[in-house]
């Protein structure tokens, strides 16, 4: 551990300006070589050996919804059964590798991303949706995710107790768990998949991974990129596959030992209850690690530089389609400070530019036709609950687009202001005082992310201690958490509070053994 480096965060290429040619030219490269591959069929990949099914998966682009960009097999209740075998038979010898072997296999699958990084964001473009910036800081996350796990995997090996008895030799040990599901979700395809993945993994665990059905083609990358960094069969097995078939099955199975889950509240909560239920031949607690939704606020203060809160609540509610579960979806602003927040707003949210994210339009589609009506559904929920400023509408083109919406005067009960949307849908709440503003920001059963603009120490520090969110920012935007300065997680019902991308991330994915031989 001593002759490592010290962690520090990929550097994200720049896509603006001409200092910054080389970095259009690679994207662009990368994106017509990955519209190439479009309608590949990829397999299902089990204890190193490739499968294929009868139903299968079509993954499309999102800003051309005609467009196939992957066919991949759809793993069942069939399937369940071989993949825990698989990975169980793999747990016997992968359990014993030495920790610094398991973290070396880290450092290359990081480097592997680093060499292929331009077709990661390409991917990420053309199936997610996501603009240049955005696809490039998933992929930098997973980078990171990467570089951090392995440090503290290392860490970890070389743990002792805090004191040494006399007499004694006192150990303590951080063993892997056993067979893992890594259930991973579509808006960090690349990211969040890769960081549940490789801490499992890292601590000398073995995973059936099921990614979304929505993004599997940059999900089977990733697992191009494990084998390619070295990853031994059976390890991970690549399985997408149906939620209600095999995702159960494998949440069910009896050894099963840990699920790890970025979702919804709702499939989070089935999740958790199906592994509460122990299983005929089962003899231990499954463990869930649960990232789950959000609806986070921005309070902006009475005394707030409006200009900067303007740009941190417009970045926060819009950037990715409001598809992120820390994306800000209430701003929450003293009464003495509203009208010109709101004017302000209106006039910045007018000028985003919504388009394929291809040609690096700063908005892209929503993910899917599902996402579109249930978005479009809760504007006009917030029609009957508030004013609408700008937006309220599908935009022109023929994928799933939709205009930046803000709607204003909303009521801290509304719908809009207690359920989670997953779309560039915002609601801008009164607030009669800070005091209040608190009140309202903590007034829903999430508590993820949250934000506060204010240049009073005081509201600060009351900000600080009272507002109940896991990653709360001052005078900055409630996304773009990074890895080791902002571990990740929520409270309530966003989640376990997994703090990913955190030293304390790997305890999750270990047991400690502690061990006391006496002379």
């Amino acid at each position: 551990m001593n002759t490592l480096s010290e962690f520090v965060n990929q550097t994200p290429a720049h896509f603006h300006g001409p200092d910054h040619a080389v970095h259009v030219r690679a994207i662009r490269d990368a994106i017509a070589a990955a519209r190439s591959e479009f309608g590949r069929e990829y397999d299902l990949v089990i204890g190193g050996q490739c499968f294929r099914t009868a139903d299968k998966i079509q993954s499309i682009n999102p800003a051309h919804p005609s467009e196939v960009a992957g066919v991949h097999q759809k793993a069942g209740r069939e399937h369940v059964e071989p993949a825990i075998q698989a990975a169980l038979a793999a747990f016997e010898s992968w359990k014993y590798v030495p920790a610094q072997e398991r973290a070396a296999l880290l450092f290359r699958v990081a480097e592997v991303l680093r060499r292929r990084k331009s077709e990661f964001d390409a991917w990420l473009v053309l199936e997610a949706g996501k603009n240049w910036d955005e696809a490039e800081a998933d992929t930098c996350e997973a980078i990171d995710f990467c570089e951090l796990y392995a440090r503290v995997a290392l860490h970890l090996a070389e743990s002792k107790p805090i004191i040494q008895l006399p007499g004694e030799q006192d150990a303590l040990r951080y063993i892997p768990l056993g067979v893992g599901a890594v259930i991973a979700p579509w808006n960090f395809p690349l990211a969040i998949l890769c960081g549940m993945t490789v801490a499992s993994v890292v601590c000398g665990n073995t995973v059936v991974l099921k990614p979304s059905s929505d993004s599997p083609t940059i999900a089977a990358k990733f697992f191009q990129a494990l084998e390619q960094a070295g990853m031994p069969p059976g390890v991970v097995n690549f399985c997408p596959g149906s939620g209600a078939s095999f995702g159960h099955g494998i949440v069910e199975h009896p050894k099963t030992r840990f699920i790890a889950f970025t979702g919804s509240r709702d499939v989070g909560l089935d999740i958790n209850l199906r592994a509460a239920k122990a299983q005929s031949g089962q003899i231990w607690i499954k463990r869930t690690i649960l990232e789950m939704g959000g609806k986070d606020a921005i309070v902006v203060d009475a005394d707030a530089d409006l200009d900067a809160a303007v740009e941190g609540v417009t970045v926060s509610a819009f950037g990715f389609q409001g598809q992120k579960c820390s994306a800000c979806s209430r701003a929450i602003v003293d009464a003495k400070a509203y009208a010109a927040f709101l004017e302000k707003l209106r006039e910045r949210v007018s000028r985003i530019q919504v388009g394929d994210p291809a040609h690096n339009a700063y908005m892209g589609p929503v993910i899917n036709e599902g996402a579109l009506k249930s978005i479009l559904n809760y504007i006009e929920i917030g029609k009957k609950e508030g004013r609408v400023v700008t937006g309220g509408h599908r935009s022109s083109g023929e994928g799933y687009f939709l205009e930046p919406t803000v709607i204003a005067d909303v009521a801290p009960t509304a719908r809009i202001a207690q359920e989670e949307i997953f779309g560039p849908v915002l609601a801008v709440i009164s607030a009669g005082d800070f005091e209040d503003a608190l009140t309202i920001a903590n007034n829903t059963e999430y508590g993820l992310t949250g934000a506060v603009y204010s240049n009073s120490p005081e509201h600060i520090e009351r900000a600080e201690r009272d507002f109940h969110t896991g990653n709360l920012y001052i005078n900055r935007k409630c996304t773009g958490a990074m890895v080791g300065a902002h571990p990740f997680g929520g409270f309530n019902m966003s989640g376990t509070d997994s703090k990913a991308g955190g030293v304390d991330y790997l305890y999750l994915f270990t047991q400690a053994k502690s061990i006391a031989r006496k002379f």
